[in-house]
Parts: structure tokens; sequence; C-alpha cells
């Protein structure tokens, strides 16, 4: 167990924000996670979001309804300690195959960033498609940009520009997917789900299909926080 002072809680919208806090001796590979714990020892994992040459841990945390641990993590001012338990988890996007496509809706998005963090495995990425509710749900889309060929969708408002209006199977459904690429899936259940199911169907073997599961539908609408354990990664 580490305990690590809070550097900064910085809000992307009144849901979403990164906490960052001082990494101090922490190691970790892109793509696993770690249990916050709150004062009086409630507790919830969360990907790490940072590269592992940052001096910072970040993550991305939505601040859900009834949400006791991410409401208390979003009121943490700098210098606050929060218990941080060691890394875990076997989900490894990019740096598999020639290509990787990493797909992501809401703060799924966070493991994906800890890779494109990384000066080792930022290059891996060769196409990114994130869904989100609104397009201010979209999180650090100059990074995303920089290192993917990023193809956002918005499915609770009208698209601008180039982005796909609906969910983000709807676009996985039409985009052109690259050779011999490494599907790298996180979200919610019902999209890694059905987006599994769409990969198939396009005949994408089982074994280039790699999943993270943040949260079950049922656990949103409950109001829970994300990522409670449904299902850890791996393949299939």
């Amino acid at each position: 167990m580490f305990e690590l002072a809070v550097r900064n809680v910085r809000f992307f919208t009144p849901e979403i924000y990164e906490l960052s806090l001082e990494r101090g001796e922490y190691v970790f590979t892109p793509g696993q996670c770690a249990v916050l714990f709150t004062s009086t020892g409630d507790s919830r994992p969360y990907s790490l979001a940072s590269g592992p040459e940052e001096p910072v841990l970040r993550f991305l945390i939505r601040r859900a309804r009834k949400g006791s641990v991410s409401t208390w993590l979003a009121t943490r001012r700098p210098g606050d300690v929060v218990r941080v338990s060691l890394p875990f988890g076997d989900f490894r996007p990019g740096g598999k195959g020639p290509a990787s496509v990493f797909v992501a809706t809401g703060v799924g998005i966070a493991p994906f960033l800890s890779v494109l963090r990384s000066s080792r495995d930022a290059q891996s990425a060769v196409l990114c498609l994130y869904g989100v509710r609104y397009h201010r749900d979209a999180v650090e889309l100059s990074l995303l940009r920089q290192h993917t060929t990023l193809q956002l969708a918005v499915s609770r408002e009208p698209a601008e520009g180039e982005t796909h209006q609906g969910r983000l199977t709807g676009l996985l459904e039409t985009v052109t997917l690259p050779d011999d690429a490494d599907f790298f899936l996180c979200g919610y259940d019902a999209m890694t789900d059905e987006a599994f199911d769409l990969l198939r169907a396009r005949g994408v073997p089982a074994e280039r299909i790699h999943t993270e599961v943040f949260f079950s539908v049922q656990t949103l609408r409950n109001g829970f926080n994300p990522r409670s354990p449904v299902r850890q990664s791996g393949s299939g």
C-alpha cells in the first residue's frame, strides 16, 4: 500500500475529472489498475491514465451519483493523502502486432492515455475509436490526435465536423479496419460485448480482441461508482 499526496484535481466537466498524485516510487505498466481508498476505508479500482515515466499518477474519474469514492476523491486538495494499492491487471494495449485499434467509451479512454503517454509504446496505436455522450465529455483530444487516427462518436447531441452521430458500436460497424490489428476494448460491459460480436462478425479472430470492463450498465443505472469489478481484462 502507498500513501501518496495529491498534486491536483482537474475538472474537464462537472462530472469528469483527473486526479493527479505524487508518484514517488510507484511503478506500473500501462493498462494496469489501482485501488484508491477514502479516509473511511471505502475503495474502488481505477485504471491509471499516466505514463510510467511521469512524476505523477493520473486517474481519469467520473463522479457518479451516490458514488462515495468518486465524490470524496473529487474534493481532495493539494497535499491531501490518498491510499493507493499496488497496480494490478493484465490489460496491455498496444505493442502486440503490426497495428492496434483502441475502442473506448467515456472514462474507458484512461488506459489508452497511459499507453500514449509512454515514450516506449506511444507509436503502437494507429486507430482510436472513442465514444462519448456529449462533445464536452471527450478528454485529451490533442494527445489522441497526435498519436492516433482518432474517430469520435457522440450519442446525445448533434455531431460536429467529421464526428460520428450515434453510438460507438455504430461507428465500429462501418469504419475501415486495419489488417492484422489487435483490438483493445475498454468501457461498460454492454459496449465491449457488442463490439466484440461486431468484430467477430467482421472476421477479426477472437485472440486479437482484448477487453477491459469498467462497469456494468446496471451498476451505472443504480448510481454506484464506475469500475465495479465485473470482469477483469483478458482476451475474448
